[in-house]
């Protein structure tokens, strides 16, 4: 089932969620569902709180989507253990469309959490999986790419955002 995105500003996209102490069914279903939402949107990851549920879990497939084989992974209660330098790329989010912004992040990451069986799995990333994992735990966290811009432009984007919701 395809679950409604959250969009900027809705106030559970600014709530530190809270970390998943039961790994069950339900979670099970509610991965397949962020997945199912993720590859519809389209993107790339997603964050539960995007979708109105206030748990610590990330779905991602970095795959090429014109491949016809997905590769989707999912991480439960995940936390950045190990980070060095850093990079600047541009980024969108399904929660704030139609806004790019170039965003400072780590260069590499080491992400620890746990699967759908309560194992600890553990991803070394760098580039576009770096940012990636960042900018969905930052969802975690409460926090939106555009809060890591600089406060003129943040002030910029999200007036921006306002005034277009506003007209709609």
């Amino acid at each position: 089932m395809v679950r409604e995105i959250l969009t900027f500003p809705h106030p559970l996209l600014y709530k530190k969620s809270r970390e998943v102490k039961e790994v069950d069914s339900r979670l099970a279903k509610l991965v397949e569902e962020m997945l199912e939402t993720m590859y519809k949107a389209p993107g790339i990851g997603l964050a539960a709180p995007q979708i109105g549920e206030n748990i610590r879990l990330i779905v991602f497939d970095l795959s090429d989507s014109q491949l016809p084989e997905r590769k989707p992974h999912y991480l439960i209660n995940p936390v950045i253990t190990e980070w060095e330098g850093t990079s600047v790329g541009e980024e969108g989010c399904l929660s704030v469309p139609g806004i790019r912004e170039k965003v400072k992040r780590f260069a590499r990451v080491e992400v620890k959490g746990l699967d759908l069986d309560g194992r600890e799995k553990v991803w070394e990333a760098q580039g576009l999986m770096a940012t990636m994992f960042q900018h969905e735990i930052d969802h975690l966290d409460g926090i939106l790419f555009i809060d890591r811009l600089g406060p003129l432009k943040r002030r910029r984007v999200k007036g921006r955002l306002l005034r277009r919701e506003e007209e709609e």
